[in-house]
């Protein structure tokens, strides 16, 4: 099979590899299409994200949608020729985090087109994979494979909605007019919340975010954003969410919501210790949330974006074969009049 594999920083080789071998409990799929995610943004860019450093060349690539053409011994679901979405973490399904319904905090996760395991594990930038058929799901007829390809990042945005808790009524800031910023924007307006209001330091994406969904926008970086947070939200916002991965952000952030309010951090901010405002969190009960991945939400997020109650095709900017995939990664980088990069591999 073909595959677009990872040798170091800026080195993608369109290669032959052998096919994956079929193991029992398990369905080898076709890829069809997979999106660019910011974490492959920082495995081609720097040969490396954050703690995870590849100890061999891998395929990248985790955002799939695929078609079933194979199952292993004691497979009956999914059928051969079925199309489906692939949750690409795999958690171990025993310990106690999985019990909870935690499955996205199992130490055990082997997660696709990752170097969070060593040996790294390999992705769906590539014309064959195999995964345990528990991590399929099936996608409606009406589905196209742009959408499809979009439920992995529309399963984070959802998991950080949650995490808030409800946010109907809630006005919410969401920091970050990226791919996620703007389905975290997206979801937070189809649960109720208003105003939705996103900020960037990129002109051009705040002008991305006001055409979609926002109800404003903010620049950090101006000199009047703080007036303006006072205008649209009076003592702060009651929900942010930062997916922006800048330290300064969630800094800026912590000021930005009233007494009460929550912030999700959702952007990986690196290995580095951020300095936070320890006294201030406290004084003013503000409630600071990890999120991370998802957590069983695969199915809320297929039916929500096959209602059409939740729009993901404004996102998707370019689509590019497999012999470019260093293009399409290049391109994604760049982060210049693109928001998702997607890259075309079967039919």
């Amino acid at each position: 099979m073909m595959s677009a594999v990872l040798y170091g920083a800026k080195d993608v080789r369109i290669e032959e590899r052998s096919m994956p071998a079929l193991r029992p409990d398990h369905v080898l799929l076709r890829v069809n299409r997979a999106g660019i995610c910011g974490s492959d943004v920082h495995y081609f860019t720097h040969g490396y994200c954050a703690a995870f450093v590849p100890t061999r060349p891998f395929i990248l690539g985790h955002e799939l949608v695929a078609t079933v053409t194979a199952v292993g011994e004691g497979v009956h679901q999914p059928a051969i020729g079925t199309r489906v979405v692939a949750n690409p973490a795999r958690a171990c399904g025993f310990c106690d985090y999985c019990r909870a319904g935690r499955g996205n905090l199992c130490p055990k996760t082997i997660m696709l087109g990752s170097a969070s395991t060593n040996p790294p594990t390999d992705g769906a930038f590539a014309e064959f994979l195999t995964v345990h058929a528990s991590q399929c799901h099936l996608v409606p007829v009406e589905m196209s494979d742009g959408q499809a390809a979009m439920i992995e990042p529309l399963a984070v945005a959802l998991h950080a909605v949650k995490r808030a808790g409800s946010v109907s009524a809630k006005r919410v800031l969401v920091a970050g007019a990226g791919p996620i910023g703007l389905l975290v924007a997206m979801t937070a307006r189809a649960f109720g919340a208003t105003p939705v209001v996103v900020s960037d330091l990129e002109p051009r994406r705040r002008e991305t975010a006001l055409r979609l969904w926002a109800d404003a926008v903010l620049d950090p970086a101006s000199a009047t954003a703080p007036d303006q947070v006072r205008e649209l939200a009076g003592e702060g916002f009651d929900v942010a969410f930062e997916a922006s991965g800048a330290p300064r952000a969630l800094r800026q952030l912590l000021d930005w919501v009233r007494p009460g309010g929550s912030v999700v951090q959702i952007g990986t901010l690196g290995v580095e210790d951020i300095p936070l405002p320890a006294n201030q969190v406290m004084v003013r009960e503000i409630q600071l949330l990890g999120s991370f991945r998802y957590a069983n939400v695969f199915g809320e997020a297929i039916r929500l974006a096959a209602s059409r109650r939740l729009n993901v095709d404004p996102l998707v900017s370019r689509v590019l074969p497999l012999s470019q995939a260093s293009e399409a990664l290049s391109l994604a980088a760049a982060k210049q009049d693109v928001l998702k990069v997607q890259v075309q591999i079967g039919e």
